[in-house]
């Protein structure tokens, strides 16, 4: 099910998104996201969204509708045909559509796949080289609305990133509709070979960016947040799966832990939101449907 659609008027924010973050591996592997950091003018169409989500609640009429069907086409990017090169098995891709479909089938989304290629390029593979749009120039499939994640090799701090929609939409072969989607490592996938994280759920949270989400942890304590009003204020990302974790004492409810926008382990994801489900709603009817 999903909540009925609205139109919501906004203004553009075209280029005003950061790049992803590139960072060094460290020791220790700990879930890092390199989604770009959401613009001044992108939290202000959030918070626009808050408002009118909150009328629509308030109104009674926040009725569930039809599913939202959304094309997938995965894209594995070696660099060798073995494994621990990063050539994911398709029955490893099938297991990664049916985590996204269980993540988020209680929300009012279902993925189906498409199509799937198969590259192997050494420097396509490693997300450092600085290939991306040349790589996803050869590679993306399909319009806005449809979900391009590419499985990397190597992505050294990252586990993956994704680009939030921008207000407007993008026209085809524009860069905007070319850089859009999901960059993942491949081995996050289910029965993938990193510890704590092969459950599918770097994907399961990277398509929550895709979708518009912010982390549960933007904006720390003060301020809006996130922007949803359902997911209680928390100072920074956890680890692990930190039960009963109070990051910001002063404001209502418990970090949310299981929420699929924070940093916690695959095994202690569990759940979006009903804002969150509103947000993704917002976003993906005003900017991605239709485009």
């Amino acid at each position: 099910m999903r909540f009925t659609p609205f139109a919501l008027a906004a203004a553009a924010v075209q280029g005003a998104l950061a790049a992803p973050s590139r960072e060094t591996r460290p020791s220790e592997r700990a879930f890092a996201c390199g989604a770009p950091e959401p613009a001044a003018e992108h939290i202000k169409i959030s918070q626009k969204f808050a408002a009118k989500e909150a009328e629509f609640v308030a109104s009674g009429n926040f009725t569930t509708q039809a599913v939202t069907t959304v094309d997938v086409y995965f894209h594995v990017v070696a660099s060798s045909t073995s494994l621990s090169g990063g050539y994911v098995t398709d029955a490893q891709l099938n297991a990664q559509l049916n985590t996204l479909n269980s993540a988020y089938a209680p929300y009012g989304f279902q993925f189906t796949l498409k199509g799937t290629t198969r590259t192997v390029n050494a420097n396509w593979a490693n997300d450092n080289n600085g290939y991306e749009m040349t790589m996803k120039r050869s590679l993306r499939k399909g319009t806005y609305r449809s979900l391009n994640v590419y499985f990397l090799q190597d992505m050294g701090d990252n586990l993956g990133y994704c680009y939030f929609p921008e207000a407007g939409g993008a026209t085809a072969g524009s860069t905007t509709q070319i850089r859009d989607g999901c960059t993942v490592l491949y081995s996050t996938v289910p029965g993938g070979s990193l510890t704590n994280f092969n459950l599918g759920h770097t994907t399961t949270h990277e398509v929550g960016h895709w979708f518009g989400l912010y982390h549960t942890f933007q904006g720390g304590c003060t301020g809006s947040g996130d922007s949803v009003s359902d997911t209680p204020a928390q100072a920074s990302a956890s680890s692990g799966c930190p039960v009963g974790r109070d990051s910001c004492p002063n404001a209502a409810g418990l970090d949310p832990i299981h929420n699929f926008m924070d940093y916690s382990y695959d095994t202690c994801y569990e759940e979006f939101t009903a804002g969150q489900q509103a947000r993704m709603v917002s976003f993906f009817n005003n900017y991605r449907a239709g485009k």
